[in-house]
């Protein structure tokens, strides 16, 4: 019987769906096709032919507490297996680190290789595309999962399937590889769609062992790093690795790769023009998300996170808002969108890292208001959570409590404010901020300083391993 892992790949900034995917919060890690967010979708599809323990997710250090928290929400035992890098190395190091704890415990195991952000409608055609990798797989290819393509599009690279392998033959066909295409134009896309080329999914099937041979064969650097690896020298040794991908750094080189082609109703949810043709439209041919009120508006796309969009008269347009950010696009337009994120990057770089909402590890804040030498926060501390203990050197902190109840440190005090009372944290005093109650801790903070910036902090104790 198959010793069966998978891992998640959890990374990537999903530029292309700004503004409600920023780098603190991605598109993985939004609710963008249902109630739950794509990562846990992701999480429950896998979770159906692999145990949860048998699940192991890659992410971003920035990311960690987010994920834990969201795998936690579906799959809790998954939690327990998320590898936070402590920075951003492309696909190859990712899986890499990954495989090498699965090899450690069974060099034989079959292992499955899935994005995070992946939206999958036909889950019984991926499951038994799946099946039929597993066999490619046991007997030594590296097998991906391609894509029956429904357009010339120009956003995936292509493969081209070869001859049938003969193996034992799954539900759906094995082939093998003969070439893979970069992203091609669209004259190039149409005729790789009519020869019968497939969408490299990004999804790939191997056995472990196989993996690391090949690793070692053609990424020797990766490997001997891999080599040196241990839980106490992460972020040393991930310094080291090379920034490359699964695709350029060893699919593209290796002899055995196989493909199964399949038609899964698969999309990357790369941009916006994705989602809207994912989403059911009206009968004005629009796809609605949150408060919109709309009159002879066409072919749009128009979504709300916060407050009343309104369209009068508009045609092919994208229009999404967010507490702090607006975008107006015409939807054939949607794929260069980097271009304006950039814009906004080099004018208002908060914007594209992070929403008004911050994710903590303790819960969340939100800035209220902000000026010269001020600084108004919403602050949401979790039950039985508590914030580090530390100071700030350049601002003072004035709390008042909403509901819940905290537990403050300040120096050598402790105590307890209750709703409707407050509390006053001066500059350079050594305090904690605890929630020990069984329901939400909402306070205001304003904060007043020469400096107001997130980085103004000394940690001394810290449950959650931040420095």
């Amino acid at each position: 019987m198959l010793n069966r892992f998978a891992v998640i790949l959890c990374g990537g900034s999903g530029t292309r769906l700004w503004p409600l995917s920023r780098s603190l919060k991605p598109k993985h890690l939004l609710p963008l096709n249902g109630d739950s967010t794509l990562l846990q979708q992701t999480a429950m599809r896998i979770h159906s032919k692999v145990p949860a323990s048998h699940l192991i997710t890659v992410t971003h250090d920035s990311h960690r507490f987010e994920v834990k928290g969201q795998l936690a929400e579906v799959l809790p035992d998954a939690v327990h297996a998320v590898i936070a890098e402590p920075v951003a190395k492309n696909t190859l190091p990712a899986v890499a680190i990954a495989v090498k704890r699965i090899y450690e415990i069974d060099p034989k195991a079959i292992v499955g290789v899935f994005a995070s952000d992946h939206a999958i409608d036909n889950e019984a055609a991926f499951l038994s595309a799946w099946d039929s990798a597993e066999i490619a797989a046991a007997e030594g290819y590296l097998t991906l999962l391609g894509i029956k393509p429904t357009e010339p599009a120009t956003g995936y690279g292509y493969i081209q399937p070869g001859s049938a392998l003969q193996l034992e033959q799954g539900s759906l066909p094995i082939a093998s590889v003969l070439s893979f295409i970069e992203k091609p134009d669209k004259q190039h896309a149409e005729k790789f769609v009519a020869a019968g080329y497939l969408w490299n999914s990004g999804m790939f099937v191997f056995r472990a062992d196989i993996f690391m041979q090949l690793l070692a064969r053609h990424q020797p650097e990766i490997s001997a790093v891999l080599a040196g690896l241990n839980a106490g020298n992460l972020k040393e040794q991930y310094d080291l690795l090379p920034n490359i991908s699964m695709d350029h750094g060893l699919v593209e080189l290796a002899d055995n790769v196989a493909v199964v082609p399949v038609d899964m109703a698969w999309s990357d949810l790369g941009n916006w023009e994705s989602i809207y043709l994912r989403h059911a439209r009206n009968d004005d041919n629009n796809v609605i998300h949150g408060d919109v009120v709309s009159i002879d508006t066409h072919d749009s796309l128009l979504w709300s996170q916060c407050g009343v969009v309104t369209a009068l008269g508009v045609r092919n347009l994208i229009v999404v808002r967010t507490a702090d950010a607006t975008l107006i696009c015409d939807r054939n337009s949607a794929e260069n969108l980097k271009l304006l994120v950039d814009e906004v990057k080099s004018r208002y770089s908060s914007l594209a890292e992070t929403h008004l909402t911050v994710q903590r590890p303790w819960g969340t804040y939100c800035v209220l208001g902000e000026g010269p030498y001020f600084k108004i926060k919403r602050i949401v501390v979790n039950p039985r959570s508590k914030l580090s203990l530390q100071l700030h050197r350049h601002r003072s902190e004035h709390w008042v409590v909403v509901s819940g109840i905290a537990r403050v440190i300040k120096e050598d005090m402790e105590y307890i404010v209750n709703v409707n009372e407050s509390t006053y944290i001066p500059a350079g005093h050594k305090h904690r901020l605890e929630n020990p109650g069984d329901a939400d801790l909402v306070m205001i903070e304003v904060q007043s300083g020469a400096y107001l910036g997130e980085d103004d902090i000394v940690r001394f104790q810290d449950q959650y391993g931040r420095e």
